[in-house]
């Protein structure tokens, strides 16, 4: 039986909408972002070079891949980064995910 992924996500303007993503989608949650209508922009297409899918992560960051290097790379150029900071682009959605809460960073 396939498992749904819960994640909890707060737009720009404090909206919060808990998000039912099927297990085995085999999507970034940037590609799950824009396919559920937020405010992303994407611009490079998911390779990390443009920081415009800016998150931060509320609860659940322990069962997030490690920040690689380009991402840190990307983050250390916005003014607005913080430690709950992450690329939506470099998040693969899996089961440990379950319960992850995000808030959309504003526009880059």
């Amino acid at each position: 039986m396939e498992e749904t992924i819960h994640i909890t996500v707060e737009d720009q303007n404090g909206g919060i909408r808990q998000l039912e993503i099927p297990e085995g989608i085999n999507l970034s949650l940037m590609e799950v972002l824009k396919a559920s209508e937020y405010d992303i922009l994407a611009t490079c297409g998911g390779m990390a070079l443009c920081a415009t899918c800016h998150i931060e992560v509320l609860e659940g960051s322990e069962n997030l891949d490690p920040l690689n290097d380009a991402e840190l790379d990307m983050l250390d150029t916005l003014p607005d980064a913080s430690d709950l900071s992450r690329l939506a682009c470099q998040i693969r959605l899996n089961p440990t995910l379950d319960g992850l809460k995000i808030r959309v960073a504003g526009n880059n």
